[in-house]
């Protein structure tokens, strides 16, 4: 338990006083050296291969919908249209998230968990009921929840579409599309291990291309007919609500499959940091976005047919649709990447923030603390995807799944960052109210226009998310009350040095090392100890491992020791974040210098592990002591994450009534 409520806490996982700066966060340090078009390149690969491909299908399915309704699309309509969906990039995109939520990043991270982490206690803690959460820190829970279900539903809707193009080019792949798609799933998360900066280097250049081919395409098509550039005016968009009606509002289901996925780029701004990502959208992904949307209603305008899949009518037919279609599988497998590496990053906050188990963290960049890699998350994520594939077989039936998850977790975002800039900003009241009555205004008519896609699969991230977030509130509930359960009995060592006292009898030969989740307390697993054998070693170590924000610590710096007095020692030992934590090594160089006067190799390590019991008090419900009793569990091992010898190691069970 020691271990678990450690990594729990921001001294594990990685604690950087205070709140980042931009010139602070990750990648900067990168950037000022050199390194700024790799790393804007990279985040091209990583960060907008979803948003990028919206093009395939958002114009043809917003046509769709209005032809369903009406029976005919009108060139008014296709304006109207076209005016929607620019205005939705600039608004929702650029000014939303580019500009104003990517400025709340913590310790350099982005996403929901970030924001929340931000918002002040009062607003998270509930000092009144210990183990339960704030209505604030619910929306933080529900909004993560619902983008980990888009994340699951983003790779297999975008792989499957992607094979499924390539019969277009020759109907006898058919047969092949659900083996071909759970192959390439199976690669994509194969090749995850190596990490966030070396996929968005493998990724990257195929995205410039994409990119490049969608302005070229829209240039193309905009000088046949340039009335089209009319639609910048949001008069088209207002013409539009106006003739359709209630039908009007319903099609923005479809019109925000434009900014699927830019909940996304701030979920990934600890991979890259804030100027690459921003360096890429306003530079290349936001200019061919806009040319090729724009290109694809000149063609519509000027040949009416072409609204059967506008995207693909842009070229012949022949050796330029075959062509077309490789880029786009090529460019729709990418786009799976953001959420996916944008999954990682918030895992890794729910951990730090306690609602979620531990789980294997790889950091895979020396310069860049936010590139991680999560093995257990990816597995989990591959698992759901190939799942899906299999249950669904079309990406046309997985359609209707987008926009719920995404348009949520925008409105969620909008509220906790009015939070976090009115009361840790201090931003006047006019001021802050003004910009979330702002975003509310798209996101809300977003998220109820989606509703109405719920039973046509859109059910799908809300179970999904549903899940999730159970497990996330009962893991945050059940260390709330275990940790305060020892906390109140075992403060500080000072507090409990007379009761070691008391209960032995006898001091062996030895040397004990139980580790405490802070240099402050006193590991519960070491009184447990001491009250039932009533023996303890003659050296007893109270160790804490710290992971601090360098890629490596420097050996002089390596360990903290303070002598207790009675043969007690606080050990402190620090790791870079690239370093693998080898506590044996570490306590090995302090004991050669002198620092600590024990023999390594007669070292004992005791780990604590709890069992829950069904007590008197049940404060948490059966079923969720039971669920939470399946996560404590599962969470990495002490030993495996600290590299202790197995030989030298005794797990101590405790029965535990919370």
């Amino acid at each position: 338990m020691v271990l678990r409520a450690a990594l729990m806490s921001d001294q594990v996982v990685g604690r950087i006083p205070g709140t980042a700066t931009h010139s602070d966060r990750p990648g900067e340090h990168i950037a000022a050296h050199g390194g700024r078009i790799a790393l804007t390149l990279g985040a091209l690969g990583v960060v907008f291969g979803d948003i990028g491909t919206s093009p395939l299908y958002t114009l043809r399915e917003c046509l769709r919908s209005v032809g369903s309704v009406t029976g005919h699309v009108r060139p008014e309509d296709v304006l109207g249209i076209l005016s929607l969906m620019a205005w939705a990039l600039i608004l929702v995109v650029t000014v939303k998230y580019l500009t104003f939520i990517m400025r709340a990043d913590h310790n350099g991270e982005g996403g929901i968990f970030a924001l929340l982490a931000l918002v002040p206690d009062r607003f998270r803690c509930n000092a009144k009921n210990r183990g339960r959460v704030t209505g604030i820190a619910l929306l933080g829970v529900i909004g993560a929840a619902l983008l980990y279900g888009d994340g699951v539903i983003t790779p297999a809707i975008s792989v499957l579409s992607a094979v499924e193009g390539l019969t277009i080019a020759n109907e006898s792949f058919r047969p092949w599309v659900v083996p071909l798609t759970c192959l390439i799933l199976i690669g994509l998360f194969l090749i995850q291990r190596r990490g966030t900066g070396k996929v968005g280097q493998m990724f990257g250049p195929v995205m410039l291309l994409w990119f490049g081919t969608l302005a070229a395409l829209g240039v193309r098509h905009i000088l046949e007919d340039s009335q089209v550039l009319q639609a910048f005016s949001p008069l088209w968009g207002v013409r539009f609500f106006t003739h359709h009606g209630l039908h009007g509002f319903l099609i923005l289901g479809s019109v925000v499959l434009v900014v699927t996925g830019g909940e996304a780029l701030y979920a990934d701004l600890g991979h890259f940091g804030i100027a690459p990502i921003r360096r890429a959208w306003l530079w290349l992904v936001f200019p061919a976005l806009l040319l090729g949307y724009m290109g694809q209603g000149a063609l519509v305008l000027t040949h009416p047919q072409a609204m059967e899949n506008p995207f693909f009518a842009q070229v012949p037919k022949g050796p330029a649709t075959i062509a077309l279609v490789l880029l786009s599988s090529a460019a729709t497998v990418i786009a799976s990447q953001a959420l996916i590496s944008g999954a990682f990053s918030l895992t890794r906050q729910a951990m730090v923030l306690g609602y979620f188990p531990t789980v294997t963290v790889h950091h895979t960049s020396e310069s860049t603390e936010g590139q991680i890699y999560i093995p257990e998350v990816n597995a989990l994520l591959a698992i759901g995807c190939l799942a899906l594939v299999l249950t669904f077989r079309e990406s046309i039936k997985l359609a209707a799944a987008y926009g719920i998850a995404v348009t949520g977790t925008m409105a969620i975002t909008s509220i906790l960052f009015y939070i976090v800039a009115r009361y840790r900003w201090n931003w006047a009241a006019w001021k802050a109210v003004g910009l979330l009555i702002f975003f509310l205004s798209f996101d809300i008519p977003f998220l109820v226009a989606n509703l109405f896609k719920f039973m046509k699969g859109g059910y799908v991230p809300v179970m999904i998310g549903a899940a999730l977030i159970a497990a996330m509130l009962i893991w945050n509930r059940g260390r709330t009350f275990l940790e305060e359960k020892y906390a109140t009995r075992y403060p500080s060592f000072e507090a409990v040095r007379e009761s070691i006292k008391d209960c032995l009898a006898t001091r062996v030969p030895g040397t004990a090392v139980f580790i405490a989740p802070s240099a402050d307390h006193v590991p519960p697993i070491l009184m447990h100890f001491v009250q039932r054998c009533r023996s303890l070693s003659e050296h007893v170590i109270l160790l804490t491992v710290i992971t601090d924000i360098e890629s490596e610590v420097a050996v002089g710096e390596r360990y903290q020791i303070k002598d207790l007095g009675d043969g007690f020692w606080r050990v402190v030992l620090h790791f870079g974040y690239m370093e693998h934590p080898k506590v044996v090594e570490a306590l090995t160089s302090a004991a050669e210098s002198g620092a600590l006067p024990v023999n390594v190799n007669d070292l004992t390590y005791y780990i604590g592990h709890e069992t829950l019991t069904e007590g008197k008090s049940n404060r948490m419900g059966k079923t969720a002591e039971k669920i939470f009793s399946y996560l404590q569990r599962n969470a990495v091992e002490v030993e495996r994450t600290f590299c202790l010898p197995p030989e030298q190691v005794i797990e101590i069970g405790t029965q535990v009534d919370l």
